[in-house]
């Protein structure tokens, strides 16, 4: 019997890289995009960021390959990293879809491009981003560093540029583990975004001929040890901060798990209201009293198939469900102002906050509305083609002119964010407000039981840990929940279900480092990222 020789792991991936290097035409694209598709596995509800170990030295090895293109090898690069974009977000966006099923007849026929037409242009950044690292780079290992610098700029790019859309950003990656996710307390996650690239693609310089052994290990070491820093930094602060709660606030959120066509059909009005009243009152326990054990009830977004304002008998209703001292904070429909007589054909997409006797006590009007969901661009010229926005609002939603804070009876000041609001790093709580809580009101049941609702619930969670405030959410069909300023879930309730959520609420804690500043931390690790390469590319090493 004679022994099976085995190679050494460096030796495997030296012949794994070769073969990505190497590869052309069909071949490469193929790799690029099942590479990008697998790594969207590291996103939730599945979280398998290990897995991008794997896949982003992918990413250094296409941007190797590319040396013999034209113009240096920028546009082969790019071409690359639109490969790897879309099959990442296609992955990653593919419910998407499922909102162009809920009127079938209408909007059906576009549901294949739609799936494919955003993962396709979200994927322009991931080429823009490899085609710059493309530009700068080096041998050895600062290559990585110069991928890194590339790519956190091209996502913060698609985060801002034509209203943005930072869904997924890479950095998310490493907010699966509560006690990783702290870290966007310091730097966000366009700083985390920074970090994961670095330390997922290391591996790649494994595959290095020209390196000796130490220093083929040391980017991925470094890379290592930096998670474990990340991860006792988590953990510590974790344990210095225990979950406290505001005095005298107890919380009801209701989620009524509404199938769309019935949520937005004026027909089932009394339908929709007799559902909520009942199920607000619901007995959650033996020393439950329904409604009364609450100070302050929550309905999620868009609750009403009419507006509220102008449905006397709804607003009555509510009255007659809250006790004296109970408030309803609740998203609905906003009429605009109006001539006397004259039809209404654009709304607002707003909160309300109402008092016990069915008054209205403040309004909040969403500012970032969802392109083609709640507008459409060159909206006049679209509709003239016969296209609509989901909502089927002529005209589109009308955006309200600023984010603010809310006053509420018995509670802290509370910031509403409608739906997608919250997704936005740095900007969901404009400068200048410091609330006691983040108030997200939603409905992902747009999106039906797919991965979109939790993707959702998990940039949310990260947006109470890089302010340090609570969250508070209530979502039509779900995940609602309330969330501590760490981003411990308090309770929640699942996707799918109909119920009601009994909950202190969390005090909120001393602004974190990433709210006093910003981005600060993200753009020193790439200006220093950025003087690094240079120097490397000077020397000519």
């Amino acid at each position: 019997m004679t022994a099976v020789e085995t190679q050494p792991p460096t030796m495997t991936i030296t012949r794994l890289a070769h073969a990505v290097v190497l590869a052309w035409g069909w071949k490469r694209a193929l790799i690029a995009f099942a590479a990008g598709a697998l790594s969207a596995l590291a996103l939730a509800p599945t979280d398998m960021w290990p897995l991008l170990f794997f896949t982003f030295p992918v990413l250094v090895w296409l941007v190797d390959g590319s040396a013999a293109g034209r113009f240096g090898g920028v546009l082969s690069a790019g071409a690359a990293g639109w490969c790897f974009g879309f099959g990442y977000f296609l992955v990653g966006l593919y419910w998407v879809g499922h909102a162009f099923l809920v009127d079938a007849k209408t909007f059906g026929w576009l549901l294949p491009f739609a799936v494919t037409a955003l993962p396709a242009g979200m994927a322009v950044y991931t080429g823009l981003g490899l085609a710059l690292a493309r530009a700068m780079w080096t041998r050895g290992p600062i290559r990585i560093v110069a991928l890194a610098v590339a790519l956190t700029a091209a996502e913060w790019l698609r985060g801002h540029l034509f209203t943005g859309f930072p869904w997924n950003a890479y950095g998310y990656a490493l907010t699966g583990p509560l006690v990783l996710a702290q870290a966007a307390s310091l730097m966000g996650i366009w700083g985390l975004t920074f970090v994961a690239v670095a330390i997922f693609a290391s591996p790649a310089v494994l595959a290095d001929e020209r390196s000796d052994t130490r220093r083929r290990w040391l980017p991925l070491v470094i890379g290592v040890l930096v998670l474990a820093a990340l991860a006792l930094y988590g953990t510590l602060r974790l344990a210095r901060n225990p979950t406290q709660f505001v005095d005298n606030v107890r919380l009801r959120i209701m989620q009524p798990n509404l199938q769309q066509d019935v949520k937005f059909n004026y027909a089932n009005k009394q339908q929709v209201m007799s559902h909520y009243i009942a199920l607000s009152d619901r007995s959650t326990g033996p020393q439950s009293t329904g409604v009364r054990d609450a100070t302050h009830l929550i309905w999620p977004e868009s609750a009403f198939p009419f507006f509220l304002t102008r449905e006397a008998d709804a607003l009555a209703q509510i009255a007659d469900l809250l006790p004296r001292g109970t408030v309803l904070i609740t998203g609905g429909v906003r009429a605009p102002e109006i001539a006397p007589g004259a039809s209404i054909t654009r709304a607002y997409n707003s909160v309300y906050v109402v008092d016990h006797d069915g008054s209205i006590l403040s309004v909040y009007d969403k500012v970032h509305l969802v392109p083609f969901g709640e507008f459409l661009p060159f909206q006049n010229f679209l509709e003239a083609l016969g296209l609509k926005q989901l909502t089927k609002v002529q005209g589109g939603f009308i955006a309200g002119d600023r984010r603010r804070a809310l006053e509420v009876p018995g509670a802290p000041r509370f910031l509403p964010l409608i739906c997608y609001e919250i997704v936005f790093p740095g900007e969901a709580v404009p400068r200048g407000e410091r609330p006691g809580w983040l108030v997200n009101l939603t409905n992902d049941g747009w999106f039906g039981i797919s991965t979109g609702p939790y993707q959702h619930f998990q940039q949310s969670r990260i947006r109470a840990i890089e302010e340090g405030l609570p969250l508070v959410r209530a979502a039509n069909t779900g995940i609602s929940a309330v969330i501590d300023p760490l981003g411990r879930v308090i309770k929640s309730l699942p996707l799918g279900t109909e119920g009601v959520l009994d909950a202190a609420l969390p005090r909120r804690i001393d602004p974190p480092i990433y709210v006093r500043t910003g981005d600060g931390v993200v753009l020193l690790l790439m200006g220093a990222g950025i003087v690094v390469v240079v120097r490397r590319r000077m020397s000519g090493r």
